[in-house]
């Protein structure tokens, strides 16, 4: 197992967001966090990133306790993130907005910048070759010197998870990455994904769009009220009592 989650308690002074949650995600895998809107979910990726401490429970990744580190010391460890608001630089171009997601990478640091020092232009050098490399993986080499402000919404969706994949994440964690898209670009997003999960990148997401994640997810763990209620693959969890008739709906039965 990559990442494992275990026994993982979040609470907010008395009110419990998180309540005893485990789970765990195999190298390559494409792990579906779904549940309705104050589940847990968006906490869960919180506390995976490092934004929150938990209150109890461990998170560990190939085996190493990750519980306490600060979000840019779990980033180094090889877990990157999008969110729910795409948080790009909309008056900066789509190649600026990559390089500031190669930062993490660099080893140099403000005094070699300032006298172009010989690891300051290899860092350049490595930059500039992942960022016309993460270009071509989204689909946005056309559009490398525009504007961020003046790409489609779905763009911009592809153009915050090329950020994530500048520092070769070995898990990327996807807060509704389709949320607000219609359906041709909800499918185009799908499609990078499953690109994602063909170069061994571990993919958790969390969606509302059901029949996208049934069709996209290799195991499903559904939250409620901050609890695990259920956790395999699609097609146990589409069975599931409860599952379908608090998420599913008799529409995706039918």
């Amino acid at each position: 197992m990559l990442l494992k989650v275990e026994n993982l308690t979040k609470q907010f002074e008395g009110l419990v967001a998180v309540s005893d949650v485990s789970f765990q995600v195999g190298a390559g895998d494409i792990l579906a966090i779904i549940g309705p809107n104050g589940a847990g979910k968006t906490t869960v990726f919180n506390l995976i990133s490092g934004i929150l401490p938990p209150t109890s429970g461990k998170i560990l990744m190939q085996d190493e306790d990750i519980t306490c580190l600060k979000p840019y010391q779990v980033a180094q460890k090889g877990i990157a993130r999008t969110f729910q608001t795409t948080a790009l630089f909309d008056q900066l171009r789509v190649l600026d907005n990559l390089a500031i997601g190669y930062k993490l990478k660099t080893t140099t640091g403000f005094w070699s910048t300032i006298f172009r020092t010989r690891g300051w232009k290899e860092d350049r050098d490595k930059c500039t070759q992942k960022v016309l490399e993460v270009l071509g993986f989204i689909g946005l080499a056309e559009k490398t010197y525009s504007l961020v402000s003046t790409l489609s919404q779905e763009e911009q969706k592809r153009l915050a998870i090329g950020i994530a994949l500048m520092s070769d994440p070995k898990i990327i964690l996807l807060d509704e990455p389709t949320g607000g898209l219609i359906q041709e670009d909800t499918d185009s997003i799908t499609a990078l994904i499953r690109k994602m999960k063909k170069t061994g990148i571990t993919v958790i997401i969390i969606e509302h769009k059901m029949r996208m994640i049934m069709d996209l997810a290799d195991r499903i763990v559904v939250l409620n009220y901050g609890e695990k209620i259920a956790d395999g693959p699609p097609e146990e969890v589409s069975k599931d009592a409860a599952v379908i008739k608090a998420y599913l709906g008799g529409e995706y039965i039918a």
